[in-house]
C-alpha cells in the first residue's frame, strides 16, 4: 500500500516536484493526496493542479487564532487520509496543538546541517547567508521529524556539500537545494517501508 503524504508548503514547490517525480520514477511507493499552501500566489499550487492533487490554500490571516487557523489544515489532512505531512518550504511555525495531532509523522526538510545555522529567523536565502558570512566550510541538508520546537526535532538524514570560496547566496542555494531533493524523497521512503526507529533524540535506520 503506498503512503499517503499530505504536503504543506509556501512557495515554489521544487521539494513538492522532487516527491512527485521520485513517485513517478516508482522509487518512492507514496502517493501524494493534497497540498496545502499558505501563500495564495505559491507555484506549488500549480505543481499538485498539472498532476490532479487535491490542492488548497489557507490564509492565517482568514482566523483569528492560530488554532483554528491550523486546525483547518488538521481537517483537510485527515480527510485525505493522509498518514505523513511533509512540511516542504511551508514558512509557518506550527503550535504544539498541530504536531500533536500527527506526532511523529511530520517531517521537514531544511538547508543546513542541523543544529547549525537553523531555528527561529533561520529560512531561506537567510540559512545560505548566514552560511557565508560566518565562513564555515561545510553546509548541506538535513531531514528531520517536527516537534514542538523550530528544527529542533530528531533527524532522520544529512548530507554536507562543501562550500567554496567564491560561492554566492545563489551559487550555495542551488548546490543544497539539490540535495534537498535526493533526501527528502528517501527520508520519506524510510518511513513507508518502516525503517525508521525514535530513540530518545536519535532517529534509527533499520536494516
Amino acid at each position: 500500500m503506498a503512503l499517503n503524504l499530505g504536503v504543506l508548503v509556501s512557495g515554489r514547490g521544487t521539494n513538492l516536484q522532487a516527491v512527485i517525480d521520485s513517485i513517478q520514477k516508482g522509487s518512492l511507493e507514496a502517493e501524494v493526496c493534497v497540498v496545502i499552501s499558505s501563500k495564495q500566489d505559491a507555484y506549488a499550487l500549480k505543481r499538485a493542479e498539472k498532476y490532479g492533487i487535491p490542492h488548497y490554500c489557507v490564509l492565517r490571516r482568514d482566523y483569528k487564532r492560530q488554532k483554528d487557523f491550523e486546525r483547518e489544515m488538521v481537517n483537510l489532512l485527515k480527510k485525505h487520509d493522509v498518514e505523513l505531512v511533509v512540511l516542504a518550504g511551508f514558512m509557518t511555525i506550527l503550535s504544539p496543538y498541530f504536531v500533536n495531532e500527527f506526532k511523529n509523522k511530520i517531517i521537514n526538510v531544511h538547508p543546513s546541517l542541523i543544529p547549525a545555522f537553523c531555528g527561529k529567523g533561520f529560512y531561506g536565502e537567510r540559512v545560505h547567508k548566514a552560511v557565508l558570512d560566518y565562513g564555515v566550510k561545510i553546509t548541506g541538508a538535513t531531514v528531520h521529524f517536527v516537534d514542538e520546537g523550530t528544527d529542533t526535532g530528531s533527524i532522520i538524514l544529512q548530507q554536507a556539500v562543501q562550500v567554496l570560496d567564491d560561492d554566492t547566496v545563489e551559487s550555495l542555494g542551488a548546490r543544497v537545494l539539490k540535495l534537498e531533493h535526493e533526501l527528502l524523497p528517501k527520508a520519506i521512503n524510510l518511513f513507508a517501508r518502516g525503517k525508521l526507529k525514535i530513540e530518545g533524540r536519535r532517529v534509527k535506520i533499520l536494516d
